[in-house]
């Protein structure tokens, strides 16, 4: 058995992606369903807002495209939202 200084929970928490990182991979993966469904011109407002404290992740998406617009904006909003948590499951994952 070796020392080398490092204590396992903190090689534990090592391996965690920051808080950060996990709001970053979340909102990019929201954003990319997003402009994957509609082109940017079409969109007129998209917000999303992403927070990750004490374990919880919390998506939000407002998306405001045409009415007409097909997928439908709130099948769109709810397919960020959803991807969202998926690419942060992935991220635990790795």
């Amino acid at each position: 058995m070796t020392d080398d200084g490092t204590d396992a929970s903190e090689a534990d928490d090592a391996a965690e992606p920051s808080d950060d990182e996990v709001v970053r991979t979340a909102a990019e993966a929201a954003e990319g369903i997003v402009f994957k469904h509609y082109d940017q011109s079409t969109v007129t407002d998209l917000d999303v807002t992403v927070t990750f404290e004490e374990g919880v992740l919390d998506v939000d998406v407002y998306l405001n495209a045409p009415e007409d617009a097909e997928p439908d904006r709130e099948a769109v909003a709810q397919e960020a939202v959803e991807t969202a948590g998926e690419a942060v499951d992935e991220l635990f994952a790795e």
